[in-house]
């Protein structure tokens, strides 16, 4: 008996597999979506779940289509955050496509695995709504500190506050902020943690 779930979907079973660093393996993934008989594999390699953009990934959402499944052999995988992750299973139910993660059990093209669509909507328009909230709560309490003394900023607090509201929602990347700006990336990630939001971005 197969220890894997039984995927019934009309399209292609597309895997996605993925290593933060060149030391690490695939190996692991790749037989597990092997096993699961995926037409189609897409893969980054050495590349960390914090990029907002990935070749493997990016191929990926080019190539789906309605009634097409996502497997992947775990959630952290995908996703470089919980609002990454929300934010692409609400594009793959939208675009008709079903998800799979095996490690974790998530199968939405069963009745109850449909589920998971909602949650994961339910947390990526909370965690934007959280993400708002500190990101005013931050520019209030940077607007009461008042102007600084000394060599002026080539990014205020408040413009470091927006640029990280704006990468959390995945709107920016930092090189965007940097190219907005005319600054070196290298600016927008000091003023980010001047700002006391690196973890959060």
């Amino acid at each position: 008996m197969s220890v894997w779930p039984q995927i019934d979907c009309s399209g292609r079973r597309l895997g996605y597999a993925r290593v933060s660093t060149k030391d690490q393996k695939l190996r692991m993934q790749r037989e597990a979506l092997k096993a699961i008989d995926c037409d189609m594999v897409f893969e980054d390699f050495g590349v960390s779940g914090s990029k907002s953009s990935r070749p493997g990934l990016d191929k990926l959402m080019k190539a789906l289509r309605p009634g097409d499944s996502v497997i992947v052999f775990k959630l952290d995988r995908l996703g470089r955050s919980v609002l990454h992750l929300s934010d692409l299973l609400v594009r793959f139910q939208d675009m008709g496509v079903h998800f799979v993660s095996l490690s974790e059990g998530i199968n939405t093209t069963t009745p109850g695995g449909k589920l998971v669509f909602h949650i994961f909507s339910a947390v990526a328009e909370f965690t934007r709504e959280i993400i708002v909230e500190n990101t005013h709560a931050g520019l209030d309490a940077a607007r009461a500190k008042g102007k600084r003394l000394g060599r002026p900023r080539k990014l205020s607090i408040e413009q470091a506050m927006i640029a990280h509201q704006m990468i959390a929602l995945g709107k920016l990347t930092a090189n965007d902020i940097a190219a907005r700006y005319d600054v070196h990336p290298r600016t927008v990630d000091r003023a980010l943690d001047r700002a006391d939001v690196r973890e959060a971005a």
